[in-house]
């Protein structure tokens, strides 16, 4: 059970059930992060944030490379709800997360989610440069600031204890698996 009560539309304050109604009409639902955060609407505004950079880093990357780097954090982060969402979006796109093929682009992207969620203090020159290799100044700092995000997202849920949502039941990660060392990468996005 999480750490924080979920905020339910019924016995919300007014001001919460209209934030509450804003985050319905944006995303379809209130997922169980979304229900935590509403508790702050500020904290809410903040963390919604990451799907304006998604929203930016998509086009460039595309959708599939875009899910492997916040899946690469988020592992990396070992954060459990958040690489479930990303386990989804891996199966639902058609691949077998155990067994991604990874081409020199997804392996400098996810080699780079990795490091910022492992110690941004670190990124090597030669990873910088693989990015620099397809990406502008602009859309690195964009990847940067979404990845940044993701954290955020990991750092929330994990240290929340936020409950995984029922539509992700099918997808749970096991932890033990997942963040044992031994990443369903191909171990060559390490530039």
């Amino acid at each position: 059970m999480g750490r924080i009560p979920l905020i339910q539309y019924e016995s919300a304050s007014p001001e919460l059930q209209a934030e509450y109604n804003k985050v319905v009409a944006k995303h379809g639902a209130v997922s169980n992060m979304k229900a935590t955060l509403l508790h702050s609407p500020a904290a809410l505004k903040a963390v919604l944030e990451w799907y304006t950079l998604y929203d930016k880093v998509k086009p460039v990357l595309g959708e599939r490379r875009t899910i492997l780097f916040c899946d690469a954090i988020s592992r990396e982060n070992a954060c459990t709800l958040c690489a479930t969402y990303m386990n989804r979006a891996i199966l639902k796109g058609g691949e077998d997360p155990r067994d991604l093929k990874l081409d020199e682009k997804d392996q400098a992207v996810v080699a780079f989610g990795r490091q910022l969620a492992a110690d941004p203090n670190r990124v090597k020159d030669a990873l910088f440069q693989s990015l620099q290799a397809f990406l502008t100044p602009a859309q690195i700092v964009e990847l940067t600031v979404l990845g940044a995000l993701m954290i955020v997202n990991n750092v929330f849920n994990s240290a929340l204890q936020v409950d995984l949502d029922e539509a992700l039941d099918a997808y749970q990660i096991q932890p033990e698996v997942a963040f044992a060392g031994s990443s369903h990468y191909t171990g060559k996005e390490k530039i």
